[in-house]
């Protein structure tokens, strides 16, 4: 991977969740604090691998790490998937408009059938 293409996918949260093995381990995260070798396992994955991925998610913000004892724990900082909320959260008006418009058409269907 050259250093523009690499750059790329560590720029942004939205670039960094595109990857699924990313957003695995961030699922995993969501349930607490663990060390790489736990989700390298939990994943099937080498450490090393599973090393560059939290790379890239500390890099954009979406994980934090600590040391604990001679143990290095990675947890989940939401904080980072606030930009990739937002944007998704444009799409809830869109969404709930179209639902609202077909809740009212088959309201109109039932009330067409009654009338027939």
């Amino acid at each position: 991977m050259d250093a523009m293409a690499r750059a790329a996918t560590t720029s942004d949260a939205f670039n960094a969740i595109a990857e699924p093995r990313r957003r695995d381990i961030l699922a995993l995260l969501r349930a607490g604090e663990r060390p790489v070798t736990d989700l390298a396992q939990e994943l099937g994955m080498s450490q090393p691998r599973a090393s560059k991925h939290l790379r890239v998610l500390r890099e954009v913000g979406l994980v934090r790490v600590r040391g604990a004892g001679k143990q290095r724990l990675y947890g989940l900082d939401a904080r980072g998937l606030r930009p990739v909320h937002e944007w998704v959260g444009g799409f809830e008006r869109y969404w709930n408009e179209t639902f609202d418009r077909l809740d009212t058409y088959v309201q109109e269907l039932k009330q067409t059938r009654r009338e027939d």
